[in-house]
């Protein structure tokens, strides 16, 4: 892989080469098309509205199947990237793709300093002799990050740093990225106190979410073990040949880029400026997360936090080289813009779906699937049904309102902690599996792996992880949870 270097020298902290963009262009381009296709052979629907305690929300008992045979117009379809932006959806999307512009500029920034170099440096000295130690440290906030706070996208700001870190201790980026943004989204998916899953779909549904949180503390210790392992026995084998390492190429480039045997001046004003920024990022994580009023703004506060708590460390660690500092954040952002699109094509899924009025179709066969069944298969069924809509509908909350909408007016054989539970799993793991998740598609170019080799390589982990999740389900069921 050739080195890609701007006209200061200097090489791109994220560099995505033209064979992962060309791929996941082609992959994201023929789920649109499906997408499309499907909007003329699935049958038209709909559902009316209701007023509940003066709000109008969905009545998903008031499906009504419309006349129209018309699909989504072809042009309207392959425009779905663009037009999603004045939808319900498109300030959460500009406002993604903003984020990544601004962490990834940012982190530029904080390399061109040399402000990673010295950071990671001050880090392993900690740790001399006790590598994996420290991998298991990180993999395991990052774990809690996600179970507790319902952290996932806002992990995707410490990944350029984890990844250098892992590189450092002999390691590669894929180890860095499994032990930040795999990790994350495990903990997110085998959540404990979640508030964007567990405790908003126990509102929903009308359940203490802390009744028998014993059972899901004993599946986040499971899942943290097969990460654990899974981490261990990767490392076990690019230390006997760092060959063998999944991004052995482009992590040479990553060396010459960032460890040089240069002596850094100004080391302590570097990373004195940094530490400060990296506490103000982590209490905007902590107080956003825990108060209710607030959350929904956690990425707007990170993005305002990097572009002016960032912005200030990187002109402190330069000694306050405006036209430096500007020309790293723009070489940064600018990298990133093809993950944007991947992010508006993704998206757009959902969209064609609901212009083309077949999503409600859809939804309305879930109450058919699911009468008369014993709870186990009803269990199972649930749990597929998520997985599906989870495919269509990234966000945790809609999906949460809508399933757990429908679930709320069943009769069904299943506890509602058990219901609360079968959410959790089908809403979590597939952020890490499906290509319409923005997240993995961003965590991906950043160690400049392809969603295709991802899918390859990451087989046996999901294979492990799904057979566990049925097996907590069937065990939860027997023992009444």
């Amino acid at each position: 892989m050739k080195k890609e270097k701007t006209s200061d020298g200097k090489n791109k902290l994220v560099n995505i080469s033209r064979r992962s963009f060309i791929s996941v262009l082609i992959l994201l381009f023929a789920l649109m098309v499906v997408s499309v296709v499907l909007t003329y052979v699935i049958p038209k629907g709909a559902y009316g509205t209701a007023v509940v305690d003066g709000e109008e929300i969905v009545d998903y008992q008031s499906y009504e199947p419309l006349e129209d045979a018309s699909g989504i117009p072809v042009w309207k379809g392959m425009l779905a990237p663009f037009l999603l932006l004045g939808g319900g959806d498109g300030i959460n999307i500009i406002m993604l793709s903003v984020f990544l512009l601004v962490i990834v500029g940012t982190f530029q920034e904080m390399n061109d300093n040399n402000g990673i170099k010295v950071t990671v440096d001050r880090v392993i000295s900690k740790f001399s002799g006790r590598r994996f130690l420290l991998l298991s440290i990180v993999t395991l906030v990052f774990m809690l990050f996600g179970a507790m706070l319902g952290l996932f996208e806002e992990m995707l700001t410490l990944l350029p740093v984890i990844v250098i870190l892992s590189v450092s201790l002999g390691y590669d980026s894929f180890t860095g990225f499994l032990i930040s943004i795999v990790a994350c989204g495990f903990g997110f998916s085998s959540a404990i106190t979640n508030p964007f899953t567990v405790l908003f779909a126990s509102q929903l549904i009308g359940v203490n979410p802390m009744t028998n949180v014993w059972y899901r503390i004993i599946i986040f210790i499971v899942m943290y073990g097969l990460i654990e392992l899974t981490v261990y026995l990767y490392t076990k084998k690019i230390k006997k040949d760092p060959k063998s390492s999944y991004t052995y190429e482009s992590d040479l480039r990553l060396k010459g880029n960032v460890f040089k045997e240069d002596k850094v001046e100004g080391e302590k004003r570097i990373f004195l400026s940094y530490m400060i920024f990296f506490a103000v990022v982590l209490a905007v994580l902590i107080a956003f997360s825990a108060i209710d009023a607030i959350r929904g703004y956690t990425v707007v506060a990170l993005i305002a936090v990097f572009i002016i708590g960032g912005t200030l460390a990187s002109l402190v660690a330069s000694g306050f080289d405006f036209k430096s500092t500007f020309k790293s954040f723009l070489k940064g952002a600018l990298s990133v813009i093809p993950t944007v699109l991947f992010i508006l094509m993704a998206s757009s899924v959902k969209y064609i779906l609901v212009e083309g009025r077949v999503l409600p179709t859809i939804t309305n066969a879930i109450n058919g699937l699911v009468e008369n069944r014993n709870p186990y298969s009803l269990a199972l069924i649930l749990f597929l049904i998520v997985l599906v809509l989870e495919f269509f509908i990234s966000s945790s909350t809609a999906k949460a309102i809508f399933v757990m909408s429908i679930l709320g007016v069943l009769t069904l054989d299943l506890t509602k902690e058990m219901q609360v539970l079968i959410y959790t799993f089908a809403d979590g793991y597939t952020n890490l599996l499906f290509p319409t998740s923005p997240v993995l598609l961003i965590g991906l170019s950043m160690i400049e792996f392809s969603y295709f080799k991802w899918l390859k390589k990451s087989w046996l982990l999901f294979a492990v992880t799904f057979t566990l999740v049925i097996l907590f389900l069937i065990l939860g069921i027997f023992i009444g949870f």
